[in-house]
């Protein structure tokens, strides 16, 4: 076979596979949107958490964690990706482009993701992203700004693979 016909399996040409998550703080306006990157070996890449101030609408916050895993991936020079998250009405937004209460974050992730060769954005149940969710529960007191961790995950975050990601 010419090797310029032949499809590439994604997973060795470096995919990666990126799940977000956000929290808010049911005591302060404080919210944070974490994102976990993997390779597909389900090998720790990266994470982040943004920590910020006044944002209580959780499908924003949702729409501000996508954004985040743009973000990382960016970080980590990722040209392909699979971004997930488990809520089903911020992902069926942005793979439609809608301009709801979050229409401007939603326009601002799809313009990013044409900077990278391939990005595939999809709804996962929460069994998926287990510790994307305990970065943003347990983030989301800290201080205001954003944080990214690129060497080695944190202790007791990013300690499970909760997903056989070569299905």
């Amino acid at each position: 076979m010419d090797p310029s016909t032949r499809r590439c399996d994604e997973d060795k040409c470096g995919r990666s596979y990126i799940n977000v998550d956000a929290a808010i703080s049911k005591n302060t306006s404080r919210a944070a949107a974490a994102a976990i990157a993997r390779d597909g070996a389900g090998n720790f890449q990266g994470a982040s958490v943004l920590i910020i101030q006044g944002i209580t609408d959780p499908e924003s916050m949702e729409a501000i964690a996508w954004r985040e895993g743009l973000a990382l991936a960016s970080d980590l020079a990722v040209r392909r990706f699979r971004l997930s998250c488990d809520n089903f009405s911020v992902v069926r937004n942005i793979k439609g482009g809608s301009m709801g209460a979050y229409g401007h974050i939603v326009q601002e992730i799809n313009a990013r993701a044409g900077a990278f060769v391939s990005s595939e954005f999809v709804h996962e149940g929460r069994a998926s992203n287990v510790d994307a969710h305990v970065l943003a529960r347990s983030s989301v007191y800290c201080e205001i700004g954003r944080k990214v961790w690129l060497l080695s995950p944190l202790e007791g975050v990013c300690n499970s693979v909760s997903r056989v990601i070569n299905q």
